[in-house]
């Protein structure tokens, strides 16, 4: 359930509107890294969290924020965009906004294309969707920082500078929430990788190039247990590795993620083949017997 709260989280203020900015705004209102989309990809995430009830109160308290961070978007962009209402030549910037939304915001990018439920990342696995909320944090400070870049306006600026710090925030909240689950950072699913070719980094983009580029060393092909292993453009099959895969290879180190607190609807011991505890006697006693499998 959600309660509107008739104040702003961040009061917005501006001088001079400046249409063609309350155009560029429009990107964090309807565009792929907005606040709409960072809104409906958390709180959705947190509504089928059902297998953690404790970060499940993360991402609904983060979704509803950026619930928040849109309507002091809203408030910035209708500022800028005032006199489409009025002024002929300001309306001929942007005809969209002018005529089919009377002037106000509707959910647009910047060069009018319609929201889309395609920007939002939603897996259902809690350690895969964390890492795509950092990743969408990250963005948006960008594409924040690039639009302070734009704008000379104090006011404007000290709203934008707001709603980017909130970005690093959130990230801070997601990393450590991933953390927590105390997983190795390549652990992923259930299913581990195939040893040997799980380490080979393939040196695919060879020779020099008209730019200066040529064929680089760095850590990226060494660390982490990896190793270079060199293209071979001529060879018969095979491929670049010749080692059989030998179908799937189950028990991945999930860390925590399967100990947390669950909601009533949660199905996931089933699903991780745990079998609840039951009794039976022995002896005199009672024995309580459990069983976890993959």
């Amino acid at each position: 359930m959600y309660h509107h709260v008739k104040k702003l989280m961040y009061t917005v203020n501006i001088g001079e509107p400046d249409v063609r900015f309350g155009n560029m705004l429009l990107e964090q209102f309807g565009g792929a890294n907005g606040e709409l989309a960072a809104a409906m990809q958390y709180t959705i995430q947190g509504w089928n969290c059902v297998d953690d009830i404790g970060r499940r109160d993360l991402l609904m308290d983060i979704g509803t924020e950026e619930l928040s961070h849109l309507e002091v978007v809203g408030a910035l962009i209708r500022m800028h965009l005032k006199p489409l209402k009025t002024n002929r030549e300001a309306a001929e910037a942007d005809p969209l906004v002018t005529i089919a939304g009377g002037g106000g915001v509707a959910l647009f990018d910047s060069m009018g294309n319609a929201w889309t439920a395609n920007y939002l990342k939603v897996t259902g696995e809690l350690d895969v969707d964390l890492r795509s909320n950092i990743a969408a944090e990250a963005r948006a400070k960008i594409v924040y920082e690039r639009l302070i870049d734009h704008t000379d306006d104090p006011g404007t600026i000290d709203t934008l500078q707001f709603l980017m710090t909130r970005e690093i925030t959130h990230m801070k909240a997601f990393t450590a929430a991933l953390e927590s689950l105390e997983k190795a950072p390549f652990s992923i699913g259930m299913l581990k990788p195939t040893p040997g070719i799980v380490d080979e980094y393939f040196n695919g983009s060879t020779g020099d190039g008209n730019e200066g580029d040529t064929d680089m060393r760095g850590p990226w092909e060494t660390s982490f247990g990896l190793h270079l292993v060199e293209a071979n453009m001529e060879a018969a099959g095979g491929g670049l590795s010749v080692r059989d895969i030998n179908g799937k290879i189950a028990g991945e180190d999930r860390g925590k993620q399967d100990d947390a607190q669950k909601a009533t609807t949660s199905v996931a011991d089933e699903a991780l083949g745990k079998k609840a505890a039951v009794s039976s006697k022995a002896g005199n006693g009672r024995v309580a017997t459990a069983k976890r499998g993959r």
